[in-house]
């Protein structure tokens, strides 16, 4: 159970730490489960070369272009996978965040985040609700980290209370990043703060909360699992890609 104070700085900051909520074991079943499948190239994957992101391979059939980035659909993989993500120790927060009848979202995240050295790209500041169409951006993202996560590696960079803020379009670039080249966005990335984790401990954050990672500077592979959730009357669009898979209700 969330305290009322976890849940204000949640909707004050708009992200929160909940510390060891996975056991190391359950952590260690699932980096097993993982590296089987970037080895095995075990189908959805998204590649570096896919994320355009700047640095990332021109193609993949460019040098690193087949590095893994993402383990996709990871609800529909396993069931261990599955039973994380609306299980009771993740579903009790979530609901008190975002009410009864809160649903995991199949569309958005739902996947294993495989950030590999070498090949790894940094990625800039967004909000993830540039990505979706619900009735409101205020959708809730659990990141589980299977690993201990550090500015080294790439940990996330959030930038606090940003998900309340009004950006004008000029203080974007074409894909919906913050762009660090205007005068007025200096002041907003100076807030900016690290997010290290230990293994087991999840992070909550709003989908409209700024945040950025940076490139794995280490030589083993930084592995987290992330699910997306909304509330039961924030409906995605009809027709838009949120609403293009089945979702699963919380309880």
């Amino acid at each position: 159970m969330l305290s009322s104070l976890q849940i204000q700085t949640f909707q004050e900051q708009g992200y929160l730490i909940l510390p060891g909520l996975a056991g190391s074991d359950f952590c260690e079943q699932v980096l097993v489960y993982a590296q089987q499948a970037v080895q095995q190239q075990s189908q959805p994957i998204e590649y570096e070369a896919d994320t355009r992101y700047p640095g990332a391979p021109a193609s993949r059939d460019a040098e690193g272009g087949l590095t893994s980035r993402r383990l996709l659909q990871a609800y529909a993989r396993d069931p261990l996978l599955a039973g994380w993500a609306t299980g009771a120790v993740l579903s009790q927060p979530l609901l008190q965040l975002l009410g009864d009848g809160a649903l995991l979202s199949q569309a958005h995240h739902n996947c294993i985040m495989t950030k590999q050295p070498q090949y790894s790209t940094a990625t800039g500041w967004h909000r993830d609700s540039r990505y979706w169409g619900f009735a409101r951006a205020e959708l809730v993202s659990a990141w589980l980290a299977l690993r201990n996560e550090t500015i080294q590696n790439g940990c996330l960079l959030v930038i606090p209370a940003s998900h309340r803020w009004q950006v004008q379009p000029e203080q974007l670039d074409a894909a919906q990043f913050l762009r660090s080249d205007v005068e007025q966005n200096q002041s907003l990335l100076a807030q900016a703060i690290p997010v290290p984790l230990q293994q087991g401990d999840v992070l909550l954050f709003h989908s409209n909360l700024f945040h950025a990672a940076g490139k794995n500077h280490t030589a083993q592979t930084k592995f987290s699992m992330v699910f997306t959730y909304r509330a039961a009357d924030n409906l995605p669009q009809a027709g838009s890609r949120s609403a293009s898979l089945p979702e699963i209700v919380l309880v």
